[in-house]
């Protein structure tokens, strides 16, 4: 551990943390030989008193969903019949200790979570994750979920990767660059050398230990005389890498032939087991007694019936140094040994290393191997078994298939850019229809998740054309994913264009009576073109609207609409959506939101998240909780609004899935609009738009500059809320796209001193609104008319409103009230606007909408009124954090703490610490005491 002291600090403080109870993670990163796994021992020698558990990174073994995870809790397995019922059938299963699938990823990741927790319950505990990058990416996946998570468990995570590495990707954890020594460190690791051999070595080393201490072992003693050949230390220097392992090939080369037979055959398993190595080995001519050499060199540590190597580089030159010949008949024997034990899984992986060419009974295996890791979330070992058999298989149209389903299941793992690459390398066009579809999807997923929504539908949409007669049954499910990238698009032009090419499927059925393709020159109201508020000719716009656009309702089928989405919801609330279950909820939820029916929106929204979180659909939840956060939004409840919009945020982040962040953070920046958070509505909306523009994705793009409007508006800063909310407008190419802000849009113009373009929105919302009949459209559009119309009929159209919002959001009564209120001010009728204003008050208040608040006390103190702060100002929950907010408002409604942690992905022991510190802040000392504060 020479030159090595600010590193063992920084580590010895987390175990220090850990003995106290509080958890700490870090990532040890640099490049190979350098340290890590020193640093990594030290940790695990300082850890007196506590319990290790430790887990090495193999190579050969990373296709083996949760591998790793087996192999670091098999000290603690015992455990696994202390956790929930649910979290301990999800590790048997992902163990292959039971025959189950694998439902719901994160049910894995909570067991994770819950099993760091109960290790720890009787002393700190260190986890040790050595070459993460060779670790199978499932159990990568669950280890981080976990790792982020902990806070007062007296857990301490060290992960160890080699950068340049590939393989699994270990991201989101605090980081400690470990960097080359210098001189003085160095050469505390050569002694005995002459100044000149020992200023070569460290020329060559670079400062990486390992390669020091190689380097300098593998010189003869001619070398460590001074007498530099090209051997050892060329003249022209050679990479760092290379040269480490010409060092250890070197010493390797020195064994016995028999003794480098049971290495490579230790270096070709993915075991560790010591028996299988000698089984294997045996079948080659090697025998027991021809470990010891390699053992004597330091090269193997062997304990008990386990054997590992000293470092991975030592595996990789032993393998590497010997010839093909060799290598491949030391898999044969592996797989023979391995198919002989009942592990089929192993078997086929290393009769895919020894196949030279194409061999369809291989491949066959490694399908059947995919099918296995897909049942079991392992997504990324699923794909990668599909692609190994896909390079094995003769048939073409039987190796496309292979590699489309590589591709799907990248995708679901999360690793878009591999989808991508992998349906590159199918050849189109394909003869069977079915793959050619399932093709299509693929495309799609990765064009939307990081490209352009649009050109996604199209890809869907020419997917469903080819599949057509010879797969019908596909062309369903291709053309809902069609219409929801349609819809991400903010394209009404493109909405109808899909729905025109199934109008009676039921999820297509609602936009194609609402996005008809040509509406140009469609009637407008009942009363014809000259009736009352029809505009000056077809799809004439006051303002910023777009011609061609569907501007009236009359010239849509609105009523067939709404039957259609009656018929609609009722086959999801039946469970009779089949394949496209998901996405016909999700729809389902948008279409609700759409016509103004906020609470059916979130029952569908409710149903999609549950069916996500049942299914273990998790790329998908991100969205569903998305459009759950929106509707909650749309009902005034705020509080619940955050809660799923950040942990959508938090698994969007988690997954690298780009495209849901940017539409999560423009709802979260609307959040904080409403809140008064000007710095952090105006970074996460700047964030959501520099994904969004660029690549058309219209209805983000609409959402990030609404919350701008909207925290504009809030702050009383109106001609910059305008010019926000008319850019919102603009991102789509119909009324119904823009429908719901079109009061914020009101109201900033009259604010704003331009009532001139606050005149036709309020027209269109009045129109949308009495075709769709829903009581809040109703509301906003009876407020706006109040603020556009004469004075004479204001105070009818205001108290029409508010009988509008009862039973609604108390948010948007509040905003009518507020109105409302400021009117009568204005015409001296102080007793009445007091009224108004203090019930705008209190809602804002409770609401936690600050900047409403503030206008609202200005208003009513203005009006002689009393505005003492309120409780949500200065009472004792505005002490609390979020986290402890949330933990709280759970515990308040009863969660016990195992199903808040289920619910927030924390460990019961965090709640428990979070519920410990929130106590005293709202002065109670007790659960039973929390309903009645957080009532009062």
């Amino acid at each position: 551990m020479q030159g090595r002291g600010a590193e063992r600090e920084r580590i010895e403080r987390l175990l220090d943390g850990a003995r106290q109870g509080t958890s700490g993670v870090l990532l040890v990163h640099g490049e190979a030989g350098i340290g890590k796994t020193a640093l990594l021992d030290h940790a695990a020698a300082r850890a007196e008193g506590g319990r290790v558990l430790r887990v090495e990174g193999i190579e050969s073994e990373m296709e083996l969903a949760f591998g790793g995870l087996h192999q670091l809790f098999l000290p603690v397995l015992p455990l696994v019949d202390t956790l929930p019922a649910p979290q301990a059938e999800a590790v048997r299963a992902v163990f292959g200790l039971s025959g189950d699938g694998v439902r719901d990823r994160f049910t894995v990741g909570l067991a994770v979570l819950t099993l760091l927790s109960e290790a720890a319950a009787d002393g700190p505990l260190l986890c040790l994750v050595d070459d993460a990058q060779w670790l199978d990416q499932p159990s990568v996946d669950m280890l981080t979920f976990a790792a982020r998570r902990l806070r007062a468990e007296g857990v301490v995570m060290l992960f160890a990767v080699r950068d340049g590495a590939p393989g699994a990707a270990v991201k989101g954890l605090p980081q400690l660059l470990v960097e080359g020594l210098d001189r003085a460190a160095a050469a505390e690791l050569l002694p005995g050398l002459p100044p000149y051999v020992a200023d070569r070595v460290m020329a060559e080393a670079r400062g990486n230990p390992l390669a020091l201490i190689e380097l300098s072992a593998a010189l003869t003693p001619a070398q460590r005389a001074g007498q530099l050949g090209p051997l050892a230390l060329p003249e022209a220097a050679a990479g760092l890498p290379s040269r480490i392992q010409d060092g250890f090939r070197e010493q390797i080369r020195r064994l016995p032939e028999a003794a480098r037979l049971v290495l490579l055959v230790a270096a070709a398993d993915d075991t560790g087991d010591l028996t299988t190595v000698l089984r294997a080995a045996a079948a080659l001519g090697a025998a027991v007694e021809d470990l010891e050499p390699a053992e004597r060199a330091g090269f193997l540590l062997l304990s008990g019936a386990v054997v590992r190597f000293r470092h991975p580089l030592v595996r990789y030159a032993a393998y590497q140094g010997a010839p093909l010949a060799r290598r491949i008949a030391a898999h044969r024997a592996l797989a023979e040994v391995l198919g002989a034990d009942g592990q089929a899984h192993r078997r086929a992986w290393h009769l895919a290393a020894a196949s030279t060419g194409p061999d369809d009974l291989v491949a066959e295996e490694l399908e059947r191997i995919a099918e296995w890791a897909g049942s079991r979330q392992g997504m990324a070992s699923a794909s990668a078994a599909y692609e190994r058999a896909a390079r094995l298989t003769t048939d073409p149209l039987l190796r496309a298939r292979r590699l489309v389903l590589a591709a799907q299941r990248a995708a679901d793992a999360g690793q878009d850019e591999r989808c991508g690459a992998l349906a590159g390398q199918v050849t189109v066009p394909l003869a069977d229809p079915g793959v050619a579809a399932s093709l299509a999807r693929a495309r799609a997923v990765v064009e939307l998740g990081y490209r352009r929504p649009e050109t996604a539908a199209r890809i869907l949409l020419d997917g469903a054309e080819a599949t057509g007669a010879g797969r019908p049954d596909m062309v369903a499910s291709l053309l809902t994913d069609a219409v929801h990238a349609a819809w991400s698009a903010g394209s009404a032009a493109l909405i109808g264009e899909v729905a025109a090419r199934a109008p009676g499927l039921p999820v297509l059925a609602v936009p194609a009576r609402l996005f008809p393709g040509d509406v140009s020159g469609a009637p407008a109201v009942a009363g014809g073109p000259d009736g009352p508020g029809a505009p000056d000719g077809p799809g004439a716009t006051d303002g910023p609207g777009t011609p061609g656009a569907c501007d009236v309702p009359g010239a849509c089928d609105v009523p067939g609409a709404l039957d259609a989405l009656g018929t609609l919801s009722a086959l999801v609330a039946g469970g009779r959506a089949t394949e496209a279950g998901l996405m016909d909820r999700l729809m389902t939820g948008i279409y609700g939101q759409l016509a103004g029916d906020h609470a059916a929106a979130r029952e569908a929204a409710t149903a999609a998240v549950a069916h996500c979180r049942e299914q273990g659909v998790g790329g998908w939840l991100p969205t569903t909780l998305h459009l759950l956060a929106r509707t909650e939004l749309a009902l005034g409840r705020l509080d619940e609004a955050s809660a799923h919009a950040t942990e959508g945020l938090q698994l969007a982040e988690y997954y690298d899935l780009a495209h849901r962040a940017a539409h999560l953070r423009a709802t979260l920046a609307m959040l904080a609009g409403l809140r008064g958070d000007e710095e952090q509505g105006n970074a996460l909306a700047g964030e959501a738009l520099a994904y969004t523009r660029p690549r058309g994705v219209g209805r983000g793009t609409a959402d990030a500059r609404w919350a701008l409007g909207l925290l504009e508006l809030g702050l009383g800063r109106a001609a910059a809320a305008l010019e926000h909310l008319e850019s919102a407008r603009a991102e789509g190419d119909h009324p119904l796209l823009a429908l719901p802000l079109l009061a914020d849009l009101v109201e900033a113009a009259g604010r704003a001193g331009r009532p001139e373009r606050a005149a036709e929105p309020a027209r269109l919302l009045g129109e949308w609104a009495a075709a769709l009949g829903q009581p809040a459209l109703l509301a906003v559009a009876s407020r706006c008319q109040a603020l556009t119309g004469p004075d004479g009929t204001a105070e009818e159209h205001f108290t029409a409103a508010l009988t509008l919002h009862e039973g609604g959001s108390d948010y948007e009564r509040a905003r009518t009230a507020l109105l409302y209120g400021e009117w009568l001010r204005r015409l001296r009728r102080q007793i009445d606007a007091r009224e108004q204003l203090r019930g705008a008050l209190e809602s804002f208040d409770r609401l936690g909408a600050r900047p409403w608040a503030a206008r609202a006390r200005a208003e009513l103190a203005a009006a002689g009124g009393e505005t003492g702060l309120t409780t949500r100002e200065d009472g004792p929950i505005s002490l609390l954090s979020p986290q402890e907010r949330e933990v709280v408002r759970l515990a308040a409604a009863g969660a016990s703490n195992r199903e808040i942690a289920a619910q927030l992905f924390l460990s019961p022991r965090t709640v428990g610490h979070h519920l410990y510190r929130a106590f005293p802040k709202l002065g109670i000392g007790s659960r039973t005491e929390l309903a009645s504060l957080l009532a009062s």
